[in-house]
Parts: C-alpha cells; sequence; structure tokens
C-alpha cells in the first residue's frame, strides 16, 4: 500500500476516544509532513467540527465512511496503509472493516476487548491476511497493551536477571485512577447480550486459550474471587478486564513461538492491601465489578474531562517466579487515566510504530507486543507517557 494516498485514517474521529486520537496526531506530529493522516467517520460536518475544536490544520481530510455501509469502508480502506478503528463494540460495527482491510492488504488497529469476537476474525480472516499483506493488530489501548506489553518487559527483564523466560507471571493493578471508557462498558454489555442469546459463547468466553486455535495451556487459575496473595502480602480482588487481558498474552506467546513455554501460567487481580481493610477492600471491587454489564458506566462518546483525563494514572505490576523461588518485578505506569488519554496516545503511537518501524513484521493477526515489542516499548516511554522499571 506504499502508493495509497493517507498514511493513516483515524476512523471513528468524532467519538469520544477517536477524537483524543486524533487530537493527539495533530498535535505531537504537527509538521511531519511524512506522516499523511485523515479523519473518517459517518458525518462530513461531525468531523469538521471535530477537526476545527481540536486545532487540526484545516486541510485535514475528512471522509465519510458508515459501518452500515461496506461500500464506504471499502473507499476509505482503498485510500491508506493503515486504518486505526476506535468505532466499537467491535462484534457490532467492526466485521466488514476487517474483512475490507484484509481483502485489500491495508493494516488495521483497534481497541478491542472482545475475545469472541476476535477468535472470530482470527478463524474468518487470519490466512486470507496472510496472503493479502495485511497486518491486523487487535487489542492497542488499555485493553490488553500495558499487560501484554507487561508480560513481555517481565520475560525479557527475567531473561538477563535469571538467566532465562520463567513460566509463571503474575499481574496485579496496584493503582488506578480514571475510568473504562464508554466503549469498553458497550463491549461488555454487547458481550453479555450475545452469550445470552448463543449459550455457545459462554464456553469460549471462559477459555483462557480462545486466542490460541489449535494450542491449549495448563489449567490458569481462575482469579474469581477475592484471595490472600502470600508472596505479595496482600489481599487481591478479581480484575474485571482480565478476560481479556490474559488471553491476550496467551496468543503472544503462541505468535513468538512459546518463548514463555507451553506451561506459562498467567493471571491478573487488583492488589487491595493486607488485613481486615485489605480483604473488606477486596469485595468492594468484587461489587464494582458486578456492576460493570449495567448502565451505570459512560456511554460510548462519552468521556472524563480533559482535567479529569490528565490527573488519571495507573500502577500495574508484574512479577515473575523462576522455579527456584528467585523473582523478578517489574512495573508498568502511565500519567493519563487509562480508559481514554492513555488509550488514546497507546493506539496512536502502535499504528506509528507498525508503519514506520516495523516494515518487516509479516502478513497476519498480531498482538501489539508479539509484533512490536521492545520497539514499541520504547515508542510508548518516548511519546505516550508510559513507563517500563525494573523494581527488583
Amino acid at each position: 500500500m506504499s502508493s495509497s494516498k493517507f498514511d493513516i485514517i483515524v476512523y471513528g474521529a468524532t467519538g469520544f476516544t477517536g477524537q483524543l486520537v486524533a487530537e493527539y496526531l495533530a498535535g505531537h506530529y504537527r509538521g511531519e509532513r511524512d506522516l499523511k493522516w485523515a479523519m473518517a467517520g459517518r458525518s462530513l460536518e461531525k468531523l469538521a467540527t471535530v477537526r476545527d475544536a481540536i486545532g487540526a490544520p484545516a486541510d485535514t481530510p475528512l471522509i465519510a465512511a458508515d459501518a452500515s455501509n461496506p461500500a464506504s469502508l471499502q473507499a476509505m480502506v482503498g485510500q491508506t496503509r493503515l486504518v486505526l478503528s476506535t468505532v466499537g463494540p467491535y462484534q457490532l460495527y467492526g466485521s466488514d472493516l476487517v474483512a475490507a482491510c484484509v481483502a485489500s492488504g491495508t493494516d488495521y488497529v483497534d481497541l478491542c476487548g472482545e475475545p469472541v469476537w476476535m477468535r472470530q476474525m482470527i478463524d474468518a480472516h487470519e490466512a486470507a491476511a496472510k496472503s493479502s499483506g495485511a497486518r491486523i493488530v487487535f487489542s492497542c489501548g488499555f485493553d490488553s497493551l500495558p499487560f501484554e506489553l507487561g508480560v513481555f518487559f517481565a520475560q525479557e527483564t527475567a531473561k538477563k536477571i535469571l538467566g532465562a523466560p520463567v513460566a509463571r507471571v503474575k499481574g496485579r493493578v496496584r493503582a488506578m485512577k480514571g475510568t473504562f471508557s464508554g466503549g469498553t462498558y458497550a463491549s461488555i454489555k454487547a458481550t453479555f447480550s450475545a452469550a445470552a442469546k448463543d449459550l455457545s459463547l459462554v464456553a469460549m468466553l471462559k477459555d483462557p486459550f480462545v486466542l490460541t486455535p489449535g494450542f491449549t495451556g495448563p489449567k490458569q487459575p481462575p482469579g474469581n474471587k477475592p484471595l490472600f496473595d502470600e508472596e505479595l502480602g496482600s489481599w487481591t480482588a478479581p480484575f474485571v478486564m482480565s478476560t481479556i487481558n490474559t488471553r491476550s498474552v496467551h496468543r503472544s506467546n503462541l505468535l513468538m513461538g512459546f518463548p514463555y513455554g507451553k506451561d506459562f501460567i498467567y493471571d491478573e487481580m487488583v492488589l487491595t492491601g493486607a488485613g481486615e481493610q485489605g480483604q473488606a477492600n477486596a469485595k468492594l471491587v468484587m461489587a464494582a465489578n458486578n456492576k460493570m454489564g449495567g448502565s451505570e458506566g459512560p456511554k460510548p462518546g462519552e468521556g472524563p474531562s480533559k482535567e479529569e483525563r490528565e490527573n488519571g494514572s495507573y500502577d500495574l505490576l508484574f512479577v515473575a517466579l523462576a522455579p527456584d523461588g528467585r523473582q523478578v518485578r517489574v512495573a508498568v505506569a502511565g500519567d493519563r487515566d487509562p480508559g481514554y488519554g492513555s488509550t488514546s496516545r497507546m493506539i496512536a503511537e502502535c499504528a506509528i510504530c507498525l508503519l514506520r518501524d516495523m516494515p518487516d513484521v509479516p502478513a497476519g493477526i498480531w498482538t501489539p507486543g508479539a509484533a512490536m515489542g521492545d520497539r514499541l516499548i520504547k515508542r510508548l516511554v518516548d511519546h505516550a507517557g508510559m513507563t517500563f522499571q525494573v523494581e527488583s
């Protein structure tokens, strides 16, 4: 697609997160003439309003494209090297776009946290993507990039300090200030709704290896109730995003040729503290998780203020445990709220990294870490307000 009119088209630029992505590109890559990008959505009038509101150049190209009109998606895809999609839930609005990108050999990145749909796309399109030249990269936001790259960074650190990767890694959320996006809430509701209509999807949702077709690894920790973690001296609570993040980590392991081993075990929990207060906190987290499928979260298109986004943050701990008891601890942190401020920069840098830094990544359906690894970590540290640090 080197003769394409654009490098990146931000599809969904009138939505809350899409607008933040466009604003980031307009501000962070202003004046870089070799980055040709455009904004796409259903309404040219709304796109123009957003373009002006975010301070993008007046000549920023605008493209009308609608998920309900496959021809418009095909026309959009034919103009660019990469489509960056923020239009979810992807199980409702994403299938035709992925099919169009695969058919034309166009790269694609998204914010998907919907493992059943991702598996359906893998089954339907992986062979065709490898044939056409398309690189399809799911889950380039807080679902699931900090976690997938956190495990990658922990394992790379384990190789240096312990001499080899380990078969057991724990992912633990130490702190998170901010909220999940309206798109995440909508995706969870759409997934619950689909499972209620088709009970066969329930087994896929529960399968830690749903994204590794042809491979099933060892039994994984269920992570579905509060537990006391002896090694960390803290109570832990279920982490609502673990049902997508853990799946992406196992897919990365498969795509990279099982550097973590075929007996790899990984789980994610929220650290809630020691003693009775830690236990009580864990129960509160459980109660909050149970409301996630309800109507209390933000709607798609809604989100926090600029001040709230900039005051948000997250701190994630990854503990790599060797069989002899030695361990390595690394931290991944971000300086914006996870669901919007940080996510919008993550996906933008994923798109640029794939195009600029990783031209030799083969075609197929990827996770960000497996496709871009250390190069992506460097870009996120340099540009996206994230840190990756060794703690022990």
